[in-house]
């Protein structure tokens, strides 16, 4: 435990004999520094400041301690917790939200399991309409009409509803990151795309109803993983048609392989590979695996720091009589994207169809 500062404190402050005043003890020789106190009534406990301080259980000097951290405005922690975002969400609907408010986007969707926010990001809350609260720092404040449905009970957590956070995550996030969001949610069946569909239609003419249609048309309950959703949506929105997800290919009734996407009518089909192959070895691993099920020969991406960073680059399929759009001839074209985290395709990325370079 690192040296602790100690401030100047009046006589008869808790944690000084009275008459006393903790002064200089750090630069006396001799003299060791005093361990933070640790109540035990605050061991492995989140809790208000000003409510320890009153009790007496704390002054407000022990708070500036390293025994305790400060998670947000008169909020602490005992150092030893692990802070997580359902920790911080717990704090912020217990204290820091009025009556009627509730955690709600990223934050509400991260508590169902449908996010991965981490300890650290802003926690979102929605506030009735006529309720006034002052900022307060790591928590983003919407106001809103909230509807009665809207907010439910989620281990002694006011939360918004799975529809409800839907709604909100269309409004609040761009496109792309809605629906990864959205297909989480649909994948874990905590709603449906007609319960969505209805709960927007619904609210037809308020702020908001067309993102969360446009969100679900592009949701799809297959995706494995929030970089297949955004894969996946970034080919849709650069002009592709919608493919089928987890698409299975059997030969007389002998599975082959299951493929991230595919468009069957056009026996085209997307592989998604993710930050494990980074590894050359485990991607040309996993190659070789999907050429000797198919027998097609697919190339990996390969890197050009001469491609535009970011950005999904069109991928041309060449027919008999020259560019097709999506209609190849071979019997399966493979596409092997190779992204980042993001689920954007790594900057500088060069991509193949079957050895022909676009």
């Amino acid at each position: 435990m690192g040296t602790l500062a100690l401030t100047d404190a009046h006589p008869g402050d808790r944690g000084y004999p009275q008459g006393q005043r903790g002064v200089g003890l750090i630069n006396q020789p001799g003299l060791m520094p005093r361990a933070p106190r640790r109540p035990p009534q605050l061991r492995g406990r989140v809790f208000r400041g000003s409510t320890a301080v009153s009790r007496g259980l704390l002054t407000r000097n022990d708070l500036r301690s390293s025994a305790w951290r400060s998670l947000f405005r008169d909020v602490y922690a005992d150092a030893q917790v692990t802070v997580t975002h359902d920790v911080r969400c717990a704090a912020v609907g217990r204290w820091l939200i009025p009556s009627g408010a509730a955690i709600a986007g990223r934050a509400a969707a991260g508590l169902y399991g449908c996010a991965s926010p981490t300890a650290g990001d802003p926690i979102d809350g929605l506030i009735p309409m006529a309720t006034r609260v002052g900022p307060t720092t790591g928590i983003h404040i919407h106001h809103g009409v909230i509807d009665p449905g809207d907010t439910v009970d989620r281990a002694g957590v006011r939360v918004t509803s799975p529809a409800r956070t839907c709604w909100d995550i269309a409004r609040w996030l761009e496109v792309v990151e809605a629906v990864v969001v959205i297909d989480s949610m649909l994948a874990k069946r905590l709603t449906t795309v007609t319960a969505l569909r209805e709960y927007a239609l619904d609210r037809a003419g308020r702020r908001g109803w067309r993102s969360l249609l446009r969100a679900v048309d592009l949701a799809d309950a297959g995706a494995e993983s929030p970089q297949e959703s955004r894969t996946r949506v970034r080919l849709v929105l650069a002009g592709l048609p919608r493919p089928e997800t987890q698409w299975v290919v059997a030969e007389q009734g002998r599975f082959v392989a299951r493929l991230d996407l595919a468009w069957p009518q056009f026996k085209v089909a997307v592989e998604y590979d993710g930050l494990w192959h980074d590894d050359p070895e485990q991607l040309h691993r996993d190659r070789r695996r999907l050429n000797r099920l198919l027998g097609r020969r697919l190339d990996s991406a390969a890197r050009d720091s001469r491609a535009p960073p970011g950005r999904l680059r069109r991928i041309p399929v060449r027919g008999p009589g020259g560019p097709t759009g999506a209609l190849p001839l071979h019997p399966m074209t493979m596409i092997a994207l190779q992204v980042g985290s993001s689920g954007l395709p790594r900057p500088g990325g060069h991509y193949f169809i079957d050895g022909a370079r676009s």
